[in-house]
């Protein structure tokens, strides 16, 4: 009969490779914040410069520039208007990246809570059988010390 009880690691191992998992989730939900706000941060300089260019066409600047200058200065606040379509496509695009994201580190952790629990009841039933043995051993130890006490 085999006394020895041995806990298994593939409980621990399982559980630090949850934990490793989530860790690149969250690196990965970093980086697309900061990509995050790195574009809200263009768009808003895109805005304010299509605002600035539009202002001086507005306040009668174009009256001094030439036809040709003022034809460029509208492409070029078109061009502005499409790259800030542009970053607003790219900042929906992070955003649901981001909800997805945070979908999948919320089942990581849901996976390392069940692996961490499988390790703790795996040490706790280990725990109950070292328990278990020490205590026949000094049940074994009384009996054989009650036998060996002379009988008056």
């Amino acid at each position: 009969m085999n006394d020895t009880v041995v806990a298994r690691p593939c409980w621990t191992v399982l559980t630090k490779k949850a934990e490793d998992k989530i860790a690149l989730i969250q690196n990965e939900l970093v980086q697309a914040r900061s990509r995050l706000e790195s574009l809200r941060t263009s768009e808003q300089r895109v805005q304010k410069m299509y605002d600035e260019y539009r202002e001086g066409l507005i306040r009668g600047d174009a009256q001094s520039l030439g036809m040709r200058e003022t034809m460029n200065q509208r492409q070029f606040m078109s061009q502005l208007l499409t790259l800030m379509q542009r970053i607003k496509t790219d900042i929906m695009y992070t955003e649901n990246a981001i909800i997805g994201i945070k979908e999948r580190l919320m089942l990581a952790e849901r996976e390392r809570i069940k692996m961490q629990t499988l390790a703790d009841q795996n040490a706790q039933a280990v725990q109950r059988e070292e328990n278990k043995k020490d205590q026949r051993r000094m049940d074994a130890l009384g009996v054989m010390q009650f036998n060996l006490k002379p009988q008056a």
